[in-house]
């Protein structure tokens, strides 16, 4: 349990001085990898905002990781991501494994219970949703959609069939 307070000023300079170029790295990487890296998350997105968290810190406060090492794993991460995005806006096949679908809980005023209890949507939630929209009475909304990213989506009107529920599961 030595040194469990201060190890010796190297290592607090080190620390210092590593962690502020590996966070400028994570940034340069960001920043060149385009607006979709830093979009709202899907559950593959915030995977990767995970490793890429875990690896600043391994970098930061591991001095057996080199800065040049942390780097690399910064790159290789948000390159995945960058590819894995790239693939599913071309391959559904591949859209379909790292994405979820769109799920529609309700319909023309009426709650779809059974999809708002399997993605465990709460009554409450929804009304939030609603109220936020200025909507009093959930018969005045024709859809609610939960979006990939944990959003829940209101749309007061269709006139026909909609364009934009193609993708919804049970639409």
């Amino acid at each position: 349990m030595e040194n469990i307070f201060f190890d010796s000023w190297q290592s607090l300079a080190r620390s210092f001085f590593v962690t502020i170029l590996a966070y400028g790295g994570m940034i340069l990487f960001l920043r060149v990898s385009g607006k979709r890296t830093l979009t709202k998350m899907n559950a593959f997105d915030f995977i990767i905002t995970v490793a890429l968290g875990s690896a600043l810190a391994n970098v930061a406060l591991n001095k057996d990781v080199a800065l040049a090492d942390g780097l690399l794993v910064f790159a290789l991460l948000i390159f995945l991501q960058f590819f894995i995005t790239w693939l599913s806006v071309r391959i559904k096949t591949v859209k379909k494994l790292v994405t979820s679908q769109p799920v529609l809980l309700l319909y023309k005023g009426e709650l779809l219970d059974r999809m708002r209890q399997k993605e465990r949507i709460t009554i409450e939630e929804i009304y939030v949703a609603a109220r936020k929209r200025g909507i009093a009475e959930l018969k005045d909304i024709d859809a609610i959609v939960l979006e990939t990213t944990g959003d829940i989506t209101i749309i007061p009107g269709i006139n026909r069939e909609a364009e934009t529920l193609g993708d919804v599961e049970n639409a």
